[in-house]
């Protein structure tokens, strides 16, 4: 995979709506700007109960997009990712329609996970309560099958997303087929959605075991043997996040986000410096995502609160009033549970108003970003520095879409336009471009309420000084020939 930066975006929401007009804008306004674009589920439905994350068919393109051909034709231009939901489908799934027709009839009857396969015993209180789950309702639902019997399906994300048993030979033999479809088509790199709640055991939280880490060694060598790279999707306790690592290509570098929010907020910078001592180099990193802002993924397990995170939970508290306050209180409203929050540790927001729509403050966490250790993955809606869409937010009544917006290309053109964009795609060239982000990391030091951070490749090198109070920054890096400094203008 290019290190260059990527874009991640919904394909029916950026532009014309389908997959001809996103290759069209990239090759367009957006040229030269990204190596590998993650288009977000565009498998059939498009639009279901997750917006892609719960497939009927994960086989086919939704039909409204385009279809495989334009995949292929997208894949030529730049690297494509693509979405494996390993944890479950849609429950109008046909695999799933036949259990709820046949029952044990069915020849899918074994796909999906039921409570009496991991508790055949019974569920008892404690069992409940120590299964790790996104949402504070029971990660079951008890549905009425054909023959007149009932069974306790696991739904760990919402009652209409069925969860696999990934050990049955049907649900391996689907999951193959995915891979083999998205590598036959052009893919180059699958995201291994949701991969932490795949294991259910006994006795444990369900949710990143040692059980979970047999099973994403086993899924990375499927997909490696069809030629994909791999990214691991978990939000989880930053000591986990370093194992997982060890297990796959690419993880995310979920605790990037809420640092540098943090360290905005207290102009201070010594969290930020401590996890860039120990953080994983194979990482793709993100400001904002379709799922919202993981604040979490810097605090204590979850799972054993006595584990500290990176940053204290006080302040966690206080960077999520930060951010409420900083959008002038939609985050909150967006990030209830009547609004369908699937995630109790995210908020909802873009990562421009959660710096209250400071251009000066998002370029600098956007230099930060692109100055740090890995990949720069850059959500389309932080691509245009946009605020809450609090239209949508109305009109669906779902949390997330306060950060999915819908884009005419009328309103992208707009956008680019703006001084803030501009400096930005600046910022994206320059990390394209500079041969120092194919070398190393490293921290100098400096003061607390700064940051001054570099990357070496031979005798081409890059630096961004950053002062926290202020929010004033500076880079300087070597000129093509790796001998005189340049300084940089980067910021509005």
């Amino acid at each position: 995979m290019k290190n260059e930066v990527q874009l991640i975006a919904y394909v029916d929401r950026l532009g014309g709506g389908n997959l001809t007009d996103l290759q069209a804008l990239l090759a367009g306004p957006l040229e030269g700007l990204f190596g590998c674009v993650h288009a977000l589920p565009f498998f059939y439905p498009i639009d279901g109960a997750d917006t892609g994350f719960d497939p009927i068919d994960h086989l086919a393109v939704d039909q409204r997009l385009g279809d495989w051909d334009d995949i292929r034709r997208l894949a030529r231009e730049c690297d494509v990712a693509a979405d494996l939901i390993v944890n479950h489908v849609s429950a109008q799934s046909a695999q799933f329609a036949d259990v709820l027709e046949k029952g044990d009839d069915s020849q899918f009857a074994s796909m999906f996970l039921t409570m009496e396969k991991v508790f055949p015993n019974g569920l008892s209180e404690d069992d409940l309560n120590r299964i790790y789950r996104p949402r504070p309702s029971s990660p079951f639902v008890t549905l009425s099958l054909g023959d007149g019997s009932s069974r306790a399906f696991w739904a760990t994300f919402t009652e209409q997303q069925i969860d696999l048993d990934v050990g049955d030979p049907n649900a391996i033999a689907y999951i193959k087929s995915i891979l083999e479809k998205l590598a036959a088509n052009g893919v180059s790199l699958v995201r291994l959605d949701a991969i932490g709640y795949a294991i259910k055991t006994p006795g444990t939280s369900c949710f990143m075991t040692p059980e979970t880490y047999d099973f994403i060694d086993v899924v990375t060598g499927w997909a490696h043997e069809v030629g994909l790279e791999v990214l691991a999707e978990i939000h989880t306790h930053y000591e986990q996040q370093i194992e997982a690592a060890k297990h796959v290509d690419y993880v995310y570098d979920f605790a990037l986000p809420p640092l540098v929010l943090h360290s905005i907020f207290e102009a201070d910078a010594q969290a930020l410096k401590d996890w860039f001592a120990i953080s994983p180099r194979n990482v793709l990193t993100v400001l904002d995502t379709h799922d919202g802002i993981g604040v979490m993924d810097v605090g204590p397990d979850r799972m054993d609160p006595t584990t500290k995170g990176l940053i204290a939970p006080e302040f966690i508290d206080s960077m999520v009033e930060k951010i409420h306050t900083n959008s002038g209180g939609v985050s909150r409203r967006a990030s209830r549970h009547d609004v369908g929050n699937l995630d109790l540790y995210q908020v909802n927001c873009t990562f421009y108003d959660a710096l209250a729509g400071d251009d000066r403050a998002y370029l600098l966490a956007r230099l930060i970003q692109f100055f740090a250790p890995g990949i720069p993955q850059v959500y389309y809606v932080g691509l245009f520095a946009s605020h809450n869409s609090e239209a949508l937010l109305d009109a669906t009544g779902a949390g997330r879409d306060v950060n999915r917006h819908y884009y005419t290309r009328r309103e992208i053109d707009e956008r680019l336009a703006m001084p803030v964009v501009q400096s930005l795609l600046a910022m994206i060239r320059f990390r394209n471009r500079h041969p120092a982000f194919d070398g190393d990391f490293s921290v100098l030091y400096s003061a607390p309420h700064t940051l001054h951070i570099r990357r070496q490749n031979g005798a081409h090198w890059a630096e961004a000084r950053v002062d926290l109070r202020t929010r004033r920054y500076k880079v300087t890096c070597s000129d093509a020939d790796g001998t005189n400094p340049l300084a940089l203008q980067m910021s509005t």
